[in-house]
């Protein structure tokens, strides 16, 4: 068993990839998934495909690396977050598309629940703002508007689930109803505090208990998995995580301070906090990093929405430069560190020139590491450690390798100069609104 199979469900695709005990690639596998836009602001998946993109680059994964499930040693899933589904216990069967972390149909919702004063103690019990953005609006949704869902779901026939939760039901055949605490802790339901489900959470959002999965750790042996093909190939499905947390693990950023930055779909910045949950007076996100082993380490997280999903690079360019360097202050200040480096992920890292600007910008080092698959590769360490397939996190640190370090070489007054020419710019655009 000398590999560990990482199952990513993104927004945009499905990808699998095969890792060594080196870290290294040694298979991938990646289809794309169809976008639905039923109405202005909403955005969905289909579930059904969801799963059969997913199964298929899984095999195909395999069949490139030149292995059968026999030597896999452990599964790890990492997931795009909050995008919610909700189907049939009995049948597997979804009752609707899955609603898209992007989808905005449940803004009036957050406005609602703003309005009544809720604002603060969903923020002091979850770490999040009121957003449309967060899948515990997107439930109370369907449980309001798919007819006799709700009743169904207090009856416990419907599961609710993010998408790891359907990957890990699929896999084992409906068997198994579970999501992990750094997933969990994107609903608005769930106490990141205490690390359990909230009754008073669940009541403003009227939301059955009995629909929710079970919490496990981000590390540990869930369910068995059948990949098809091999006799008695049963492999541990052990480390769930979403995506973004994923990345900050499999950056290597496991201690208090250490921070990453991907740039994809969106642009995450996620700063460890280590075990405690520090709550932001900036309006960033307090969330749960990863649980291992019963013990919590939590993160904060600044998100801009619209990254590298954008069509123009060089108007997205600047403005995951500007945004970021926004992001990282508020970080600093939230948390009482000083950054000393930001590592970073995703597909612009390879533009070298937005790294040197980025870097001149924040004046700290912008680390690009050897294997830039993070997200994946912070899914399969989780699971690999849950199995003993790595030993320990300095096992695992010993395998994150730096590709290239961009210094800052900007002086601090010109970089002040450039933030301030932006901040003129941005305010005479407002302007034309």
């Amino acid at each position: 068993m000398a590999f560990v199979l990482a199952l990513d469900q993104g927004t945009t695709s499905s990808r699998a990839l095969v890792f060594d005990h080196g870290g290294a690639v040694r298979g991938m596998a990646q289809q794309e998934l169809r976008q639905i836009y039923p109405e202005p602001g909403w955005v969905e998946h289909d579930p059904t495909e969801i799963w059969a993109t997913q199964s298929g680059v899984m095999h195909e994964a395999l069949a490139k690396a030149g292995i059968t499930g026999r030597d896999v040693a452990a599964i790890g899933i990492t997931n795009q977050r909050e995008t919610t589904l909700l189907w049939e216990r009995a049948t597997g069967r979804p009752l609707a598309n899955a609603i898209v972390w992007q989808d905005r149909r449940t803004a009036p919702m957050c406005d609602a629940l703003r309005a009544a004063g809720h604002e603060a103690a969903l923020a002091a019990k979850t770490g999040l703002v009121l957003d449309a953005y967060f899948s515990g609006t997107k439930l109370k949704w369907l449980l309001d508007h798919l007819p006799g869902a709700r009743v169904r779901a207090e009856r416990g026939e419907l599961a609710f689930g993010t998408i790891d939760t359907w990957l890990v039901w699929k896999l084992t055949n409906g068997a198994v109803h579970v999501t992990d605490a750094s997933n969990a802790s994107r609903t608005l339901l769930y106490d990141i505090h205490t690390g359990t489900w909230d009754d008073e959470l669940l009541a403003l959002f009227d939301v059955p208990r009995e629909v929710l999965p079970r919490v496990v750790s981000s590390s540990e042996v869930i369910a068995l998995a059948a990949l098809g093909g091999a006799a008695g190939a049963e492999v541990p499905i052990a480390g769930i995580a979403g995506d973004q947390q994923a990345a900050l693990f499999g950056q290597a950023c496991d201690r208090p301070g250490l921070a990453k930055n991907t740039y994809g779909t969106g642009c995450f910045l996620l700063l460890n906090t280590g075990g405690h949950a520090v709550p932001s007076k900036n309006r960033l996100l307090t969330t749960v990093a990863w649980d291992l082993g019963g013990a919590l380490t939590y993160a904060l997280e600044g998100s801009v929405f619209v990254g590298g999903a954008a069509v123009q690079w060089l108007r997205d360019g600047l403005k995951l430069i500007r945004t970021a360097a926004d992001v990282l202050y508020a970080m600093e200040k939230d948390a009482g560190v000083t950054l000393t480096e930001l590592r970073v992920d995703g597909g612009a890292t390879a533009n070298e020139l937005l790294m040197q600007f980025q870097a001149d910008l924040l004046g700290v080092p912008v680390v690009r590491p050897e294997v830039l698959e993070t997200t994946a590769l912070g899914a399969a360490y989780l699971a690999g450690l849950a199995v003993g397939y790595w030993k320990d996190a300095e096992e695992i640190r010993a395998n994150w390798t730096v590709a290239r370090r961009f210094e800052p070489a900007m002086s601090r007054d010109r970089a002040a100069a450039l933030r301030a020419a932006w901040e003129r710019a941005v305010a005479r655009a407002k302007g034309w609104v």
